[in-house]
């Protein structure tokens, strides 16, 4: 039974079909044929076929591979680098989520007892002081 390749909507479909005829223009300028790149990449020379044609089912590593061998790959660095849309979505989330601030209890200074008026208690558990020395 053969792989089954889902169906491609048009648009991703003529970007395919470019993306082929590229490819086989690059090919084309580095005086390689079909059957040298197919030995280089390690494939059949029907998949470079099926590559240069725009077949959906070709496998990203072999479109990998196959830039590699042209000299191309720091071209798929460039796919989705700058994803705008992506980034706008992920700032009006994080604006979103970001909680309302509370409002602010005013409230008064507790009360604390003057410095020299200390109790009982608190008198027992500080350390006692140290003894002073008197000048001769």
């Amino acid at each position: 039974m053969s792989k089954r390749t889902p169906p491609t909507h048009p648009q991703a479909r003529r970007q395919i079909i470019a993306l082929g005829k590229r490819l086989r223009v690059a090919r084309l300028r580095r005086r390689m044929t079909q059957p040298m790149l197919a030995e280089r990449v390690g494939v059949s020379v029907p998949t470079i076929g099926k590559l240069e044609d725009g077949d959906p089912s070709t496998s990203l590593a072999t479109m990998l591979r196959v830039l590699t061998v042209l000299g191309l790959a720091e071209d798929i660095d460039l796919l989705a680098a700058q994803d705008t849309l992506g980034r706008s979505l992920q700032d009006s989330e994080l604006k979103r989520a970001m909680p309302t601030p509370q409002k602010k209890i005013d409230r008064p200074p507790p009360i604390r007892p003057p410095r020299g008026d200390m109790t009982k208690r608190a008198r027992a558990v500080l350390p006692a002081p140290a003894p002073t020395r008197k000048k001769s």
